[in-house]
């Protein structure tokens, strides 16, 4: 029979927690966050270094790796302490990197991994294509083995951060005679090699978050596969997976800061008493709570298995709906148009609105917990 779980710090790990607040009140600066998007990118790059210089990120990471060698707890209380104190956000490719650690040879991991979590170096995602977004497995882009190298040819879209990056993950198809969900392998590609050309997308904020990745037979050495020929598809799931999981990207501490913010801003508005403008920040004080606990059980499974799994689309679904929800209160309640921070909350607004699409839609989430969670079979 299960008892109560204890839910609170060991000594350990209050000293380790207490340890970071400390680092973090010598270290933090209040600098806001540059408006222009090269000067953002650096800002967190030079964070994270900070950071990874200090022992304070890659914790969960094997030593030979340059990580702490740690778990996944130590990690979950960084993420926590790193939100409270609202710190600026790290870089986000880690998900790469356990695709490396996962999935690469031993030469692999010692070349590219320590400057993957330090930021020496900047990754980015190949793999979505004009006609393979949700449908992943529909991807066009070719690898054609030429003697001890691959010439991949073909495009990839919304690359996030494809024009800072120095490296990619590449999804390309070397088998065309297999079924959909298999051919596809995976390869490490140098941005800088010849035939890669990356252009950045504008959107409608001025930033150019995303790029295209266009591949003009661009030949990548044998060693620069990842994982098996022909079994890239595992390696994209996994990816994926830990790209989509609450406990490993952090959203939690950020929507609880920016609904500190939220409230902070109400309180001291002069807006009249509305009792369903506060019942609609009180719904969404509920669903950051329910995130709070599905976090917890989710970090329980990670201590037991080291790899996030399908379940990782019941995350994603869940990260949207807090999102969109707490946006949306701010928009439409508490920042009205007009209002000084109107422009604020809008351009997060319609960030999160996003969240239904990147990362794999709902509907592809949605088709994941059916079919392997709940093994449901359509006809």
């Amino acid at each position: 029979m299960w008892g109560p779980m204890d839910l609170r710090d060991s000594p350990e790990l209050a000293e380790f927690r207490s340890q970071l607040r400390e680092w973090l009140s010598r270290n933090l600066s209040n600098e806001p966050e540059p408006k222009d998007m090269a000067a953002r990118f650096a800002f967190a790059r030079d964070w994270q270094k900070k950071l990874y210089a200090a022992g304070w990120y890659a914790l969960s990471w094997p030593t030979e790796t340059g990580g702490r060698g740690l778990g996944p707890i130590e990690e979950a209380i960084a993420s926590e302490e790193l939100g409270r104190a609202g710190a600026p956000a790290t870089f986000p490719s880690s998900h790469l990197g356990r695709a490396i650690l996962e999935f690469g040879s031993e030469s692999q991991r010692r070349q590219y991994l320590p400057g993957l979590l330090s930021a020496e170096a900047i990754w980015c995602q190949g793999f979505s294509e004009p006609s393979a977004g949700s449908d992943l497995a529909a991807i066009r882009t070719t690898g054609v083995r030429k003697g001890n190298e691959f010439v991949l040819s073909g495009q990839k879209v919304w690359t996030s951060f494809g024009k800072f990056a120095d490296y990619s993950i590449v999804l390309a198809r070397t088998n065309p005679d297999a079924t959909k969900h298999r051919g596809i392998s995976a390869f490490i590609v140098e941005v800088a090699t010849p035939g890669v050309l990356i252009r950045p997308i504008r959107l409608a904020n001025g930033d150019e978050e995303f790029s295209e990745m266009f591949l003009d037979e661009v030949a990548i050495p044998e060693e620069n596969l990842l994982g098996k020929l022909n079994e890239g598809w595992g390696i994209a799931l996994a990816t994926i997976a830990y790209e989509r999981g609450a406990v490993d990207i952090g959203y939690k501490v950020k929507f609880e800061r920016y609904f500190a913010e939220l409230v902070a801003e109400r309180n001291a508005s002069s807006q009249a008493p509305d009792i369903w403008v506060d019942n609609a920040i009180g719904s969404v004080a509920v669903l950051l709570e329910v995130l709070r606990m599905h976090c917890l059980r989710r970090l329980s499974d990670r201590v037991i298995s080291e790899s996030p799994g399908p379940t990782s689309s019941i995350d994603k679904l869940f990260i949207t709906r807090v999102e969109q929800e707490l946006m949306e209160v701010a928009t439409r309640c508490v920042a009205p148009p007009g209002s000084p921070t109107h422009q604020k909350w809008f351009d997060r607004y319609l960030y999160g609105r996003a969240g239904s699409i990147y990362g794999g839609s709902e509907q592809i989430q949605r088709s994941i917990i059916a079919e392997r969670i709940l093994h449901l079979r359509f006809s």
